[in-house]
């Protein structure tokens, strides 16, 4: 008897646990749509008809903190459509613990709110389409997916349209209503597949979950963890688009550095224009473009020999932008579309530079093409030695296998009326270039820049391996020497173990002007080899989720074989329940300098010479604590050996949400320089507070205050919002810098600008 109740126990336990794994949703799993018979009401009910008789995507599991449990609170989601609009419903089970909602602004923080949202995929190529968020407070985000949805940097939000959607809070659950219409997005009609997947975020319990069961090491709402959307009925013929967005602004502004002060106004009028020139395939014109509006960067205390890669924040360059951006590598991008309309002043701070009109095709040609072709031109701008230039950029991408695709790119930069007498006129360093012939150096215009390239990106199905391979060669009226850059890369990646590793090369002349190459003044040429470990345990501790070590290593070299940086980096790392994180790290730094330079002033302190070997050892620490409370924050810090001295560092954010209405952060970053005297001996501090208040839902105003003593320079930036109607706004700007000493202003400008969507 005893022999047949094990036998009984252990059949019960195998056909369980069959089972069990059996009812999990699958990438692929088929979820059918079909088209309402009645009007839909965003009421925050779900009780038509329509949506009791549609398919319901449940049993959905958790993907964090642990990935083998059915999720606790489940959640349902229904889709139904009509001739205007696609619509989707959410049942989020819950109990009365307070939701987090960090603010009331439209594409809010993901991981800083309660959420639950989808993603489409109109292509059916588990590569690109849009995904659409909501709030338990109702607050909207909505954006692109790229390359699968596979990392934080496939999604974007700077795509922006008009959608409707209801939230109702119940003491059991919430649900949402969300009503998109057809005309908001791009598809084809004729594809009755197409890619979905979904998620939820619940900040207050530091859950996410998704409906189709995916494994913690990869990203829910991916498309490669999604299913399929199959229509039952023929989906609604792709009609007509066209949006009509103008602006006007009126500005006033006064420069007291010179005397008498100079006082200007000034008011524009321009426009940007969506056109659907087939129901895959977008034209975003835009004339006399004006982005005051768009926040200041965030200023830095930037210790390194590089450039730093500030980000991209004008709209109109951020959408569709995925072709361009992910060209090339992070050491060697053939785009960076800074370059447009930015530059340095004096100062060093970035001006505009004024656009005289852009126009960018993007889409899906087919489901296995895309493209993507941008122009703008720029008008002369003498008083930073700028002459008219015009920038062209192309990408066509053909996607096979699963999630893999080849992109060709071409970029080119062209000025224009630059002679060789122009020296005086146009001073820009990208202008004119300096080249040996013989034993003599020349002085000779640069006219245009080209960068043509093509990379390879390929993906398991289940994304464990990725690799990826990129050469570009650059093309300019001054040189025609070793003018190639070029990557090789690969990653692998399980529940536990994680690794990548790769080869990069970039030739001394490579020369992409309109591009990002942070080594290109640093190195005459170089080749290296990076790679990185890492190890995941996921104890049985409640108060951990995981936590491993890490291990990274750079080797750079120049032509001829030398060794100029040597970088070892050793690490461990902890993430807690409760939403917080630790981690600690070794660092080893060997760099042998290819150039001179100077980390504080050069009229004051020695530099670092060509050709001098310095080696040095820190140790840091990073601490992320619980964003689940009203009081949150992060800080950094790391002391040790830096070239031939000392530093200590000490940078964070502090941050009190005040919900639902704002956020008030302090961002900080302090170094204690210890050099050998005549080398210098400095403190060195950034500070920057910041007020965020969303007071509805439409109006919002963030204020910035930024104190940088290596500029010498307090810079305020406050900025009003009225989202009067959808997509149209008023915005009111003010920015002013101070000298620190006296805080005497130096300059200050206030902006006006008000914009309107209309849909025609």
């Amino acid at each position: 008897m005893a022999n047949a109740r094990s036998i009984t126990l252990l059949l019960s336990v195998l056909f369980f646990a069959f089972n069990h794994g059996q009812s999990q949703n699958q990438p692929g799993t088929e979820l059918h749509i079909k088209k309402a018979k009645g009007a839909i009401t965003l009421d925050g009910k779900i009780d038509e008809s329509d949506w009791q008789t549609a398919d319901v995507a449940d049993d959905w599991y958790t993907n964090y903190p642990v990935d083998t449990l059915r999720a606790p609170f489940q959640t349902e989601a229904r889709f139904t459509f009509d001739d205007e609009f696609f619509y989707a419903s959410f049942v989020c089970y819950d109990d009365e613990t307070p939701d987090i909602v960090n603010s009331l602004r439209r594409d809010f923080n993901y991981e800083r709110n309660d959420n639950v949202g989808f993603a489409l995929g109109p292509y059916n190529d588990k590569l690109n389409g849009f995904f659409f968020v909501i709030t338990p407070a109702g607050i909207q985000m909505e954006g692109t997916v790229t390359t699968g949805g596979s990392n934080d940097d496939s999604y974007s939000t700077f795509w922006d349209n008009k959608w409707y959607s209801k939230v109702v809070r119940y003491p059991d659950k919430w649900i949402a209503e969300m009503a998109i219409p057809f005309k908001s997005f791009r598809y084809k009609s004729n594809i009755r597949e197409w890619n979905i997947s979904m998620d939820r975020w619940e900040l207050k319990r530091n859950r996410k979950t998704s409906w189709i069961h995916t494994p913690i090491q990869f990203t829910t709402a991916s498309f490669p963890y999604g299913g399929q959307l199959v229509w039952d009925d023929p989906i609604p013929p792709a009609k007509t688009n066209i949006s009509f967005i103008p602006y006007i602004t009126a500005n006033t502004s006064a420069n007291r550095e010179v005397d008498p002060v100079d006082q200007n106004s000034d008011f524009q009028a321009g426009f940007d224009a969506k056109i659907a020139v087939t129901p895959s395939l977008n034209l975003d014109l835009t004339i006399n473009p004006d982005f005051s509006q768009v926040e200041v960067d965030d200023q830095i205390i930037n210790l390194t020999r590089f450039e730093f890669q500030f980000p991209e924040r004008r709209q109109f360059f951020l959408e569709n932008s995925d072709l361009f951006d992910l060209a090339g590598f992070p050491g060697a991008r053939p785009f960076f579309s800074r370059r447009i309309g930015l530059a340095r002043d004096s100062s060093g701070l970035f001006q505009q530079v004024p656009i005289s009109y852009g126009a960018r095709l993007s889409g899906s040609l087919s489901e296995k093409w895309r493209i993507s072709v941008l122009n703008m031109q720029t008008k002369e701008q003498t008083s930073i030695g700028l002459p008219a230039q015009n920038y062209t950029v192309a990408a066509l991408q053909r996607n096979f296998w699963a999630q893999s695709n080849i992109t060709f790119s071409f970029v080119n930069k062209q000025s224009f009326g630059v002679e060789p007498s122009d020296t005086s006129k146009f001073f820009s360093e990208n202008v004119f270039r300096k080249i040996q012939v013989g034993d003599r150096t020349e002085l000779r215009p640069n006219t245009y820049n080209r960068v043509l390239s093509v990379d390879l990106e390929t993906s398991s199905k289940d994304t464990k391996w990725y690799l990826s391979s990129f050469v570009s060669k650059s093309f300019d009226d001054f040189n025609d020497r070793e003018n190639l850059s070029g990557l090789v890369f690969g990653s692998y990646s399980t529940r536990t173990f994680s690794a990548f590793s790769g080869f990069s090369f970039i030739n001394e002349f490579f020369n992409a002007e309109a591009g990002f190459v942070p080594s290109i003044r640093v190195y005459p040429g170089q080749y290296s080899f990076f790679s990185n470990l890492s190890y995941q345990f996921y104890p049985e501790k409640e108060s951990i989720i995981r936590m491993g070590p890490t291990f990274n290593l750079e080797h750079i070299y120049i032509p001829g074989g030398t060794n100029t940086d040597r970088s070892y980096s050793l690490g461990y790392q902890f993430e807690f329940n409760n939403a917080s994180s630790l981690q600690f790290n070794y660092n080893h730094v060997f760099q042998k300098l290819t150039n001179s330079f100077n980390l504080l002033d050069p009229n004051q302190y020695t530099g670092f010479l060509e050709g001098e070997e310095y080696s040095w050892n820190s140790i840091g620490i990073n601490y992320n604590s619980n964003p689940r409370k009203d009081f949150f924050y992060r800080i950094s810090s790391s002391f040790g050996g830096f070239y031939n001295g000392e530093n200590f560092n000490l940078s964070g954010e502090l941050t009190y949400r005040y919900q639902p209405y704002g956020n008030i952060a302090l961002r900080f970053d302090f170094n204690d320089l210890q050099l050998p005297e005549n080398y210098g001996q400095e403190q060195l501090f950034l500070i920057g507070p910041r007020i965020d208040l969303t007071f509805t839902d439409k109006i919002f105003l963030t204020t910035y205050v930024q104190y940088n003593n290596v500029l010498d320079n307090i810079n305020l930036n406050a900025r009003f919002q009225w989202r009067y109607q959808p997509a149209s706004d008023l915005f009111i700007v003010y920015t002013e810098n101070y000298l620190p000493q006296d805080l005497f202003s130096k300059n200050r400008a206030l902006v006006f600008k008000l914009t309107y969507w209309l849909n025609l």
